[in-house]
């Protein structure tokens, strides 16, 4: 039986090797597909600016922005809403053609890069999925790579909103998304890329440091609440600390108690 979608995203996916009729999450086929398709329009752009950089040119932080926000949409859970996912994708589309126009060269671009958006979107998801790499070796670092991007995403969409930006993560960002297009890397090149990528990740979670530092002071020994009250309740999950605050403000005085767990516990 042919498989509906490929998932494996998460480490609780059906059987431990992927979720192909429907996520364990609750997610669609249909809406994988538009993660996937939203992935490899996001690597297209990403081999545009790439390309746009090698020859001097700057690319806008407005784009940089986009494509970060486009891999934070399909990390686990974020986004299973199929309308604003598609929205990203033409959107995308929209920007790298302006981009393309600003390219001296296109003749080495990608056929992902070129691809203007024609044709049954659910049946090119289908060929540009994670299964369209055919050698497993490639296709798992490739994965891994893109994970780790995906990580690192977060990291600066969370300092973007807080108005901190590095131009540099954002340009190995989108360097590194764009080459897992190149057919022409071997294992070799793609193990030394996945050890670079580790060490973005590492300059993400510094500038997010920044953000929230600069935003809210440093970190102190604070004595937690970790009692149940009796007011209906938030609780929030994840890392972003300015959509915390929004919530606080507009909590406040209503009766509506909020809890924190995991990472965000440094909000305390």
């Amino acid at each position: 039986m042919e498989n509906s979608m490929f998932c494996y995203q998460c480490q609780e996916t059906a059987g431990c090797r992927g979720c192909t009729r429907v996520g364990v999450c609750g997610k669609q086929s249909d809406v994988a597909a538009m993660q996937d398709l939203l992935v490899y329009v996001s690597k297209g752009i990403s081999a545009v600016t790439t390309a746009l950089r090698a020859e001097g040119k700057a690319v806008p932080a407005q784009i940089n922005h986009l494509i970060t926000l486009n891999l934070f949409t399909t990390i686990t859970n974020a986004n299973f809403d199929k309308e604003s996912i598609t929205a990203r994708i033409r959107a995308t589309l929209d920007a790298k053609r302006t981009l393309l126009a600003q390219l001296g060269h296109t003749s080495a671009l990608p056929l992902a890069a070129l691809w203007d958006g024609q044709g049954d979107w659910e049946e090119k998801a289908k060929a540009v999925g994670v299964l369209s790499t055919e050698n497993q070796d490639i296709r798992s670092l490739r994965e891994l790579i893109t994970y780790g991007l995906k990580g690192l995403s977060a990291y600066s969409k969370h300092a973007n909103v807080l108005l901190q930006d590095d131009e540099e993560v954002d340009a190995f960002l989108q360097r590194a998304l764009a080459a897992t297009l190149d057919d022409t890397l071997t294992v070799d090149d793609l193990v030394a890329l996945t050890l670079e990528t580790g060490k973005y990740g590492v300059s993400g979670m510094a500038l997010l440091d920044k953000a929230n530092t600069t935003a809210y002071g440093n970190p102190e020994i604070t004595r937690v609440n970790i009692g149940v009250g009796k007011n209906p309740g938030i609780l929030v999950s994840g890392h972003d600390l300015r959509d915390l605050e929004m919530l606080l403000e507009q909590t406040q005085g209503t009766g509506v108690d909020v809890y924190t767990h995991s990472e965000m516990l440094p909000a305390h």
